[in-house]
């Protein structure tokens, strides 16, 4: 059975959009673009580049959303002297949209359409371990169908005060166990949590 993991940056307050850029997502008036970006220091560039490569080793692939991958391919294909772009352009994609259609206009990029949840299921039953990156939408739909194994939850001490939440009000209820913790040098903990055996209900 694979594993999956979802990598995430997210704020005290559990807002995880557009932590990187100004312009990154402006849904429902989004003033706080690029939140995150203060924070990044070299332990957590390490620790991204790590949550990028899960399971490369072994034929794992990245899980994206739409918007996830779309705003990953304008930025980071073409881009030098990084950790990140090497892994982005080899690694299988996965991508889940309604709205996207073949050919995807990145290498090694599957479209998953349909019920992405029942396929989403298949590929781990088929052993195939899976890193979600962003993709807020999609990760919420996968926790509901208690389909992640684990989070690596960069947590920024910062408040944001409105935007897209990583766990809705909505949400399923999950026991998580604390199995690693490395506090950065900008005050950010980056905590991996594994669903605990038995933990959804």
């Amino acid at each position: 059975m694979g594993k999956l993991v979802a990598v995430e940056r997210v704020s005290l307050d559990g807002v995880m959009q557009a932590p990187a850029r100004p312009d990154e997502d402006m849904r429902d008036g989004f003033e706080h673009g690029g939140w995150g970006m203060p924070y990044m220091d070299a332990v957590a560039a390490q620790a991204m580049g790590e949550g990028m490569a899960q399971g490369r080793a072994n034929g794992g692939a990245l899980l994206l959303g739409r918007r996830t991958y779309l705003d990953f391919f304008k930025v980071w294909p073409t881009r030098t002297n990084n950790p990140y772009t090497d892994v982005l352009n080899n690694t299988q994609k996965y991508v889940a949209s309604t709205t996207l259609s073949n050919p995807l206009p990145w290498q090694n990029s599957t479209l998953i359409t349909g019920d992405v949840p029942a396929a989403v299921a298949r590929l781990k039953a088929e052993g195939r371990d899976l890193c979600v990156l962003g993709s807020g939408e999609l990760l919420r739909s996968l926790m509901r169908h208690h389909l992640v194994d684990e989070f690596v939850l960069s947590i920024t001490p910062l408040v944001v005060g409105a935007g897209q939440r990583m766990f809705p009000d909505t949400g399923t209820f999950e026991k998580l166990e604390l199995i690693k913790a490395i506090p950065t040098t900008t005050g950010v903990l980056i905590g991996t949590y594994r669903v605990a055996a038995g933990g959804s209900r």
